[in-house]
């Protein structure tokens, strides 16, 4: 592989499809769930299993990953979270029954969480400013990918039905299997963690040790559970609260997209990350304070959807700041601290998830808003704290 360089555009190309990776494997389907009970003569709650299984994966496959790719290197890890999510997905397409397929989605989910492996290699590549370009498209993708997944698969049920939508992940798979072989290796052999494999998990702790590494994630966290928060909510405030059809759900939902990516790319122009976090985080309380107001009230959908906007707007500019951060806190471990990041990311997802459905959901979606606001306003604020007291006992 050596004497083989990789364009920028070809990173920049590469890295984006590793990050949407994870979200297209666990929502891309969510558009079939109906005739998949169906189809394996089951409730909808055992086709559910299916979610639950690839997030329990995608968290537990980041865990693994990412000291992989620490101790080997980021392409050879890459290659075999690629090679096995295609024998997985072939199993998942093949299955008799529901609990082969849910067997089938666990190992699924946990070969896709090597795309969290992208971080790590933007971590190796760039530093400061770059570093924060590079994960303004990545936060930008976080953000929107969740939402874009299963727009994409409600467009394809119709004509190819689950299966069909699983076909897609499988040349999905393929491609970035392409893309990982022609990548050219990021981190040198030198700088790999050339220990036992009791050293490497060892590493957990130097990172957890690290507070404001630790700050930033979980403030990455809460931001995520918030976005998680609206994802589960908005088909049923609009579609059964403001009467839209699913194809006017499926507008509004992209367009809120847009947003997320306008924000999350606006964070470089902050002259540093630390003041796009707080910009971001501060205005996240107070957007999540109204929205819960009005969704207590019962607000029409203009309301609701520009309030939402300007929630997820300052949700895509945390995204940045808190990747950035989060990154620049531990280059020399980057690929556990982007590992610890992502389960995180999954985890709260899958919590928040299903907490909007408590009670009623305008309220119980209102609560959750704000609740995770305050922690990620909380979180930011630690940190910067933790930051600006180190700065003034090194000066």
């Amino acid at each position: 592989m050596k004497g083989k360089k990789n364009s920028k555009v070809f990173i920049l190309v590469f890295l984006g499809m590793l990050t949407a990776f994870g979200p297209f494997v666990t929502d891309m389907y969510l558009p079939t769930l109906p005739a998949m009970s169906e189809y394996f003569h089951t409730t909808s709650s055992m086709v559910q299993l299916g979610l639950t299984a690839s997030m329990i994966g995608l968290a537990a496959g980041q865990l693994l990953f990412g000291p992989l790719s620490d101790k080997y290197g980021r392409r050879l890890p890459l290659i075999i979270s690629m090679i096995l999510f295609a024998v997985a997905t072939i199993g998942c397409i093949y299955s008799y029954t529901i609990m082969q397929f849910v067997g089938w989605r666990l190992i699924q989910g946990i070969a896709g969480a090597g795309g969290i492996i992208s971080r790590s290699v933007a971590a190796d590549k760039y530093s400061g400013r770059e570093l924060a370009k590079m994960l303004a498209l990545i936060g930008a993708i976080n953000g929107v990918a969740p939402v874009a997944a299963p727009m994409g698969g409600g467009f394809l049920a119709g004509s190819v039905g689950w299966t069909g939508i699983f076909w897609c992940l499988f040349v999905l798979g393929i491609i970035l299997l392409l893309g990982s072989i022609h990548f050219e290796e990021s981190l040198p052999v030198e700088d790999r963690k050339e220990k036992s494999w009791r050293s490497v998990f060892r590493s957990f702790i130097d990172v957890l040790r690290n507070s404001s590494y630790v700050c930033y994630t979980l403030q990455f966290g809460f931001a995520q559970g918030v976005l998680f928060a609206n994802i589960a909510s908005a088909p049923f405030i609009m579609q059964q609260h403001c009467g839209f059809s699913p194809l006017m759900f499926s507008i509004c939902f992209g367009i809120n997209a847009i947003f997320i990516v306008i924000s999350a790319a606006s964070a470089i122009k902050f002259r540093r990350q630390e003041q796009a976090l707080h910009y971001g985080s501060t205005r996240m309380v107070v957007v999540s304070a109204l929205l819960l107001v009005a969704l207590v009230l019962d607000c029409n959908f203009w309301i609701y959807e520009l309030l939402l906007i300007g929630l997820l707007s300052m949700l895509g500019l945390t995204f940045t700041a808190s990747n950035t951060l989060t990154m620049d806190c531990e280059h020399n471990n980057a690929g556990m601290a982007s590992a610890l990041l992502g389960a995180l990311e999954f985890a709260f997802g899958g919590i928040v998830s299903p907490l909007v459905g408590l009670g009623y959901i305008m309220v119980s979606t209102g609560i959750i808003f704000l609740k995770g606001s305050i922690c990620s306003y909380v979180c930011t604020r630690y940190a910067l704290h933790r930051n600006l007291k180190t700065v003034c006992q090194r000066s």
